[in-house]
């Protein structure tokens, strides 16, 4: 069956979801273990409650990453491909948000763990920025600046 334009589009999109699965899947992977570490117990409360956050943010992000993968398997054949297309970029969208969280709190969880004082706060604050304008900031702009916006 030839590829038409339009699967060429979902194929290309799957392949993009594949690599954001694997980060996702490595980091919740460590995430679970996390707690079965001797030292785990010697996490102060609050950073406990840092590290149930990022745990159900990185489940989150899992989970709505590799969803377009599951739902392409449960609607074959495809029928409405502009509607999947669409669900699927809200889902990586939504998904993106919550591993930019993990990986935001991630960094907290390290940095108290090896830094003294302030840079507990401030490498995350850098994390953040860094993500902010790398994973969100500039691929808006490149697309408002170059095409005059996104198309749904």
């Amino acid at each position: 069956m030839p590829e038409t334009p339009e699967t060429d589009k979902l194929s290309d999109l799957l392949d993009e979801l594949r690599i954001l699965l694997q980060g996702a899947q490595v980091l919740t992977s460590f995430l679970i273990i996390l707690p079965f570490n001797r030292t785990f117990g010697e996490l102060e409360p609050s950073e406990r409650w840092v590290y149930a956050a990022t745990f159900l943010c990185s489940l989150s992000g899992l989970v709505l990453l590799s969803a377009p993968a599951l739902h392409h398997y449960l609607r074959r054949p495809m029928r409405h491909p502009q509607q999947f297309k669409e669900t699927t970029t809200r889902l990586v969208w939504a998904g993106a948000v919550f591993m930019s969280l993990t990986l935001v709190l991630a960094t907290r969880l390290v940095a108290a763990q090896v830094m003294p004082g302030m840079f507990t706060w401030i490498v995350p604050g850098v994390m953040a920025l860094l993500l902010l304008g790398v994973w969100w900031a500039m691929p808006l702009w490149h697309e408002r600046r170059t095409y005059g916006g996104r198309r749904s």
